[in-house]
């Protein structure tokens, strides 16, 4: 069986190009999956222009992708106009919604596309673009079994974990999970502590091949970031600790860390990882990775 992973945008909050971030990538969030040939891609931030541009390559072989969104905040969605495939006939793009009979997010595509954000109407797109939901937040596409999850940031977000011939993949950006630690206060008096992760996630994630995860802020930082949607590095750590998962990738970088920031945030990660006596292997999201499971 063939489950790969590639990073087509790792950046949170808005695309930051520039010598800085060029190792780990500027653009926002988009990951593909390709599993025994069936392309599923988690959310469309810039990056999904690049795997758009990439698969039109294939010599006109038509694509056919499964997308999953974290939610419908900018920075997620906004490479979707500048998806080539989309304005092909040959393409057949499936949009799943977590909530069963609803259109929110083919809404919202079709929002942004209006004549007063963008000039080329969603009506112009030439792909099928077809609904499909997660009845009771599961399916099974094409003999890979998906689940969601309901995490915790402004307006809501949802992970996704994937899994088919024994692999797991989870995909869980955009989750203050900070903001639901049994031990929250403890944790930010004593950042050293383990911290207490709710069940429900740790069983979500359980035993997972790899966790990609936002892990946007410090320890330090964190405090002045409370309730704004994003986790501690640390914690996401200590979560994937709990969980037995294999290996974690921290994502969803800040726009203002640069590449050497990133590089210290990874170190202390691993480090944590290591003083629990955990194998889990810890590395931050790059554009242009590709993993096989």
């Amino acid at each position: 069986m063939d489950f790969l992973v590639r990073f087509w945008g790792t950046r949170g909050s808005i695309p930051t190009p520039g010598h800085a971030t060029k190792r780990f990538g500027g653009n926002t969030s988009c990951v593909e999956l390709l599993i025994d040939g069936v392309l599923m891609i988690c959310d469309g931030g810039s990056g999904l222009r690049e795997l758009g541009l990439r698969l039109t390559e294939q010599k006109g072989a038509p694509v056919e992708a499964h997308m999953f969104f974290s939610h419908m905040h900018w920075d997620h969605i906004q490479g979707f106009p500048f998806f080539v495939p989309a304005y092909s006939e040959k393409t057949r793009l499936h949009v799943y919604e977590v909530a069963k009979d609803r259109q929110h997010i083919k809404d919202m595509l079709h929002g942004q596309m209006s004549s007063d954000y963008f000039p080329v109407r969603f009506s112009d797109l030439g792909a099928q673009i077809l609904s499909g939901n997660l009845t009771h937040g599961t399916a099974c596409i094409d003999g890979v079994t998906v689940k969601s999850f309901e995490q915790h940031h402004p307006g809501r977000s949802y992970a996704y974990s994937f899994e088919k011939g024994g692999k797991k993949f989870v995909y869980a950006t955009d989750n203050e999970i900070d903001l639901t630690l049994q031990n929250r206060e403890a944790s930010l008096l004593d950042p050293a502590i383990p911290r207490q992760v709710p069940d429900a996630f740790l069983e979500f994630i359980s035993n997972a091949d790899l966790l990609v995860a936002d892990g946007q802020y410090t320890d330090e930082e964190y405090p002045q970031k409370s309730g704004w949607g994003h986790a501690r590095a640390n914690t996401v750590v200590d979560a994937a600790v709990a969980a037995n998962v294999k290996q974690c990738a921290i994502y969803h970088h800040d726009p203002m860390h640069s590449d050497s920031v990133v590089d210290s945030i990874i170190t202390r990660a691993q480090k944590r990882a290591n003083a629990r006596g955990s194998s889990t292997t810890v590395f931050g999201a790059r554009e242009g990775m590709t993993l096989k499971l």
